[in-house]
Formats: structure tokens, C-alpha cells, sequence
């Protein structure tokens, strides 16, 4: 379904919500009984979430951007940014957003690999030490790679206030996270994924 200007600023944000799970569910979620798909953490799973179908998705990136606005004006921060690759077009499309909105947040980039040249920085960006920022995931399992960029953000004397992720697959990684911060917040949760999935197989109104 294609929404037309109009209606997407008439739109309220459990409506975003709503039409971005639809597209989650269209585009990035996939199942199969055999074989199980092998996660990033190693472990096997009949089900997995390929983010980057929406999260590079023009009409997704705007949904995205809106609703983690939403869930973060409020907050004292000036920078979100996470683990390239899963986290950078959520950043930026919560840059773009924020920047629309009046209220300016900038992205940032963490990277896997430290350069041997040039700077050496483990993160790209125009944040500064003593910034307060939150960590951008796509799907967190174990949390391992959100910790990983909440760990390299404190080693450039960022201040991580809380990380939000698009999904949460509910196994642990949520807990593992909060060892190290003390606020996690998801857009969907597997759970949420799941139910949608479910509407949608017996017939209910998903798009």
C-alpha cells in the first residue's frame, strides 16, 4: 500500500508504527521449517530478521525516523549512532527527521574495524567527547554487537544515555545490554512481529 503525503502527516505515531510493521513483516522477516537460519551470534533459528530491506527503504527510513523521534525528543541528547552496518541508516533517517522537526540529532558511525590511518577513531562523526548519545541497533539477539558500540562510544568519552533498536528477537540480548546501560527500548519486539504475522496469516487487516 502506498501512502500519499496527506495521509502520512495525518498519521498518528501508533499509525507509523502500524504501517512500518507491515513493511517489516512484507520485507525483512523471513521463516523457514528446514534449514534454520544461522544468526549472527551462531546460533540457529527458524526465523530471521533482514533489516535492510526496510531500514534502506525510503517510505520505511521515513517511519523509522519518525517514530524513534518520538520516542527520544524528549531526551537530553545530541547524537545517535551504532554498529555499521545494521545501525546507520537508522541513525541517519533519525538525523533527517530530527533536523525537520527543529530539534537537530546527528548521526554517527562506530566502526567494526579501527583504520590504521588517518585519525584511527573507532567512531566517525561530528560528535565530540562529553556528548550524550544513544545507541542505534536494527535487531538485537545476544546484544553483543549494541555493546560492542556502547564500549568503543564510552572509549571516545561519548556519554551513552540508553539504546534503542528496531527489533528485539527477546532472547537475552535486552538483558545482556542493561548490564552495561541502564535504559533499552525497542520500536517491536519478536512478540509484536509474531502477532502481526499470526493477523496477517488468518486473514486480518495487514497491508
Amino acid at each position: 500500500m502506498k501512502h500519499k503525503l496527506e495521509e502520512i502527516l495525518r498519521m498518528t505515531i501508533e499509525e507509523y508504527k502500524e504501517r512500518l510493521g507491515e513493511i517489516i513483516l512484507a520485507r525483512s522477516f523471513k521463516y523457514s521449517d528446514n534449514p534454520p537460519f544461522t544468526l549472527a551470534s551462531g546460533r540457529q533459528s527458524n526465523y530471521y530478521f533482514n533489516c535492510k530491506p526496510t531500514t534502506l527503504d525510503p517510505e520505511g527510513m521515513n517511519l523509522i525516523g519518525i517514530i524513534i523521534f518520538d520516542m527520544i525528543k524528549d531526551y537530553d541528547v545530541t547524537a545517535a549512532g551504532g554498529l555499521t552496518l545494521g545501525a546507520d541508516p537508522i541513525a541517519n533517517a533519525l538525523s533527517l527527521i530530527s533536523y525537520q522537526k527543529g530539534k537537530p540529532i546527528k548521526s554517527f558511525i562506530v566502526r567494526k574495524d579501527v583504520k590504521s590511518h588517518g585519525t584511527k577513531s573507532a567512531v566517525e562523526g561530528n560528535v565530540e567527547a562529553g556528548e550524550k548519545v544513544v545507541i542505534i541497533d536494527d535487531v538485537i539477539t545476544t546484544g553483543g554487537s549494541t555493546i560492542i558500540a556502547i564500549e568503543q562510544a564510552r572509549n571516545a568519552g561519548l556519554i551513552v544515555e540508553r539504546v534503542i533498536t528496531l527489533i528485539d528477537r527477546e532472547e537475552g540480548g535486552r538483558e545482556n545490554i542493561l548490564k552495561h546501560v541502564d535504559h533499552v527500548e525497542s520500536v517491536f519486539t519478536r512478540t509484536e512481529i509474531m502477532a502481526l504475522r499470526a493477523k496477517k496469516n488468518s486473514g486480518g487487516n495487514i497491508q
